[in-house]
């Protein structure tokens, strides 16, 4: 690309920035945010009333790019940074629902990324443990929770295929990335009763699955198809 062509698609990514900055300023994040709940999460089934209170009150247009804020309540995935994706509400919802947490329970979250999911989990239960692979998308989780006070929510850089030991049993585990099987850490770490919600599969067929904990063994329900981007290990390798 000569100089002329490159200082081009800078001053078009700029534009393109302020616009979308712009657009975000007149937003009204409020009714965007009860609407997006009305039509993509209780229209779609989901009815826990605990989640639906938690989805109306975070602000997903705090975890996202600025340039991506006047799209923070569509129906999709949008980019954080780093490769990486803030999931579609809907998903959100349906994994936090499928954990069947209370104010007395202790989650593990594989798979900070923007944060925005452990903040819903916040607002639901007494504890929550969240691990992230991206150094640079940890570091920027840790700073907007900070920023929004949640004294609940422990972060953390390092490898969520092996869980966070030092804290479990944990009474559910919601995974946001996919492996190709389920890390046996992350079963060890789930206590009796518990429930581990994680998509799985090979690399174009994957499938939200809901495990429960009985007697020591898991019993599996398969719930959706889903596309998430893979679990790797510190060097970039997909688990």
């Amino acid at each position: 690309m000569n100089k002329y062509l490159l200082i081009s698609f800078f001053l078009l990514v700029g534009v393109c920035g302020r616009n979308g900055e712009a657009r975000a300023q007149k937003m009204n994040y409020k009714q965007l945010r009860h609407k997006m709940v009305k039509e993509q999460i209780e229209a779609r089934g989901i009815n826990d009333k605990d989640v639906i209170k938690a989805m109306q009150k975070v602000e997903r247009h705090l975890f996202v790019p600025i340039q991506f804020r006047h799209l923070a309540y569509s129906d999709s995935p949008l980019p954080i940074g780093f490769g990486q994706t803030i999931s579609q509400p809907y998903i959100v919802g349906i994994m936090t629902q499928l954990l069947d947490i209370n104010p007395d329970s202790k989650v593990l979250e594989i798979g900070t990324g923007s944060g925005y999911q452990a903040a819903i989990l916040g607002e639901l239960c007494k504890e929550v443990y969240s691990i992230e692979i991206v150094e640079g998308l940890a570091l920027k989780a840790k700073s907007t929770i900070e920023s929004l006070n949640y004294d609940n929510l422990h972060l953390k850089w390092g490898d969520g295929y092996m869980g966070w030991e030092e804290h479990a049993p944990y009474d559910a585990i919601i995974v946001t990335c996919s492996p190709s099987k389920i890390p046996q850490p992350l079963i060890d770490q789930l206590g009796e009763n518990g429930n581990l919600v994680i998509p799985i599969g090979a690399k174009n067929v994957k499938s939200l699955v809901l495990l429960k904990k009985i007697d020591g063994e898991l019993v599996r329900k398969d719930v959706i198809p889903v596309r998430f981007v893979p679990m790797i290990d510190e060097k970039g390798r997909e688990y």
